[in-house]
Formats: C-alpha cells, structure tokens, sequence
C-alpha cells in the first residue's frame, strides 16, 4: 500500500472502515516529496528515541523505525492505533500508544528518554502539544514537525513581527527555530482550507534564560501577551500584584532597562524578557527584605 497515493489512502480508509475526523485534525500527508523533506530535515540518528504524535496510518512512521533506535508513536483514534497494531505487529522499534498526547507529561518525557518530536501534528492541538514541549524542563533536542501555517509563522516569528506572542516567546527562549518548507493544501487528504509548513527546531546548548528562572519568566510572558495590545507600562500596571510588587516596582524597572513604557509585548527580545522578569523578581524580594 502506497502511503502517498490519494486513491491508495481514500481505499485503504473505506477497506478498514475509517474516515478522516475532524474533530481531531485529522488531515493525512499523501505527498512522497514532503514526507521525504520532513525525514531529511528531522535527519533522526540511530541513537535516537523519537515520539511521533498523531502517526495516522504511519506515512512517518515507516520510515522513522528504520532510522531511530526507538518510536513512541501515539494515537488517539482508536481505529487508527487498531490499524497500525496490525500494520506493525511485532515491530522491535516501534512502541504504539494508544493516547492523547495533550497527557503527556514530565514523566514521561524522563522515563521514554525522548530525544526528538518528529510529526505531522493534527491540527486541533498542535499549538497546545507544543506549548506543552516548550514548557518541560528538559526539552527534546530536536522537534521536527507540520503545522498550520500561521503556527509555523508565530513560531519564527522575530521580535517587532506582527506575528510574535507567546508561542515564539517560548520556542526560541530554548530553540532556534527555521521553517523548512511552506506545504500545499493538496500534499493532504482530506485537502485542508490551509497552508502548512515544515518547521525544525534545534534546542540551543544551553537555553537563552537560566533555568532557575524558568518559572517566572513563564508567568510573566503568559501574563503579558494576554494583553498583546496593550502598551507594556499598562500592562505591568495591571499585573503587579499577581508578582507581589507595586505598579510602580514594575514599571520602574522597564525604565532601567532603558525601554520606552510605550512598548508593546511583541517588541521585547527572549533575553528582554528575562531580564525583566528578574527585575521583577528582585524587586518583590526587595521589598520582603524592607518588610522585615
């Protein structure tokens, strides 16, 4: 069965008496050119332990478990893992799970030993499965993955963009981020009304913010970019006492960054951030400090 023929697919779905779920982003790759760019660009080493999300009827798949030490493929549909446990029936490589990978958590990720995100991710959650990735405190090394094109844009999104927020905020805090290929809706069944894009993600040796303060530079960006329209000064105003420091403990420091209080949140660089959640941070302990 040819993974990339349209007819091939639309009979192999009706044969196992499957269709594609909208509910679920369901949109399979069927162009042999794509798949084959997605592989070189994720380029997955024997030594490699690879999660797939959304592995659908194994377009990646079969060509992940014969370049990567281990695949930990998860599926929702129940159809579609069925499928794939014939499919793959005693594979040595290959780990199905039968899942939502929006449950995936830090354990899982330290117990699998994950070191690479290679998928065509299903359109109804790959922004969320990311932000998930995003946020662990140990990170794949490398996430190769097809997204909606407005995604992949946000993603690589520069400071100043249009199209920075949180999401780009959080990729590049760990990741330099490149968008390898814009993708016609027809490399899919069913056609999406949208463009994809390959995008690879290269996990810097050490993360662009300090581990310790991870945290709060999370809060804060979360915080901010729920206002993205609003001028930064506004905003630290209104979010002050979620840190625990006055309105003006937060803007000062805004001032001794040199920033002009007119800034809005997508003009602030990763190490921007950073800084200015630790000015933050050192002016709520000042003022424990002064308190006792």
């Amino acid at each position: 069965m040819k993974l990339t023929s349209p007819s091939q697919v639309a009979a192999l779905l009706q044969e196992h008496g499957l269709q594609p779920n909208s509910l679920l982003g369901q949109n399979f790759l069927i162009d042999a050119n794509i798949r084959d760019i997605i592989i070189a660009a994720a380029d997955p080493q024997p030594e490699d332990v690879v999660l797939e999300v959304g592995p659908g009827l194994g377009v990646l798949t079969e060509r992940l478990v014969g370049l990567a030490r281990r695949v930990i493929a998860v599926e929702k549909d129940r159809g579609l893992y069925d499928y794939l446990c014939r499919e793959y029936t005693g594979h040595p490589s290959l780990a199905l799970v039968r899942g939502d990978a929006m449950d995936l958590d830090v354990a899982f990720f330290e117990r699998e030993g994950v070191t690479a995100l290679v998928s065509n991710l299903p359109y109804s959650v790959g922004s969320r499965i990311l932000m998930n990735v995003f946020a662990l405190p140990h990170p794949p090394k490398h996430i190769t993955v097809t997204v909606q094109l407005e995604v992949g844009e946000r993603l690589a999104a520069a400071p100043g963009d249009e199209e920075r927020g949180l999401m780009g905020v959080w990729a590049q805090r760990v990741y330099d981020v490149e968008t390898v290929k814009i993708i016609s809706p027809s490399c899919f069944y069913p056609r999406p009304k949208i463009k994809s894009a390959v995008v690879r993600m290269t996990r810097l040796p050490e993360p662009r913010i300090l581990e310790g303060d991870r945290p709060m530079f999370a809060r804060l960006t979360k915080e901010a970019f729920a206002f993205r329209r609003k001028q930064m000064a506004t905003i630290l105003t209104k979010v002050a006492a979620r840190f625990c420091v006055t309105p003006e403990q937060a803007v000062s420091v805004l001032f001794q960054m040199g920033l002009d209080s007119r800034i809005r949140p997508e003009m602030l660089t990763v190490n921007q951030w950073q800084t200015l959640a630790d000015g933050i941070r050192a002016s709520r302990r000042d003022a424990q400090d002064e308190a006792v």
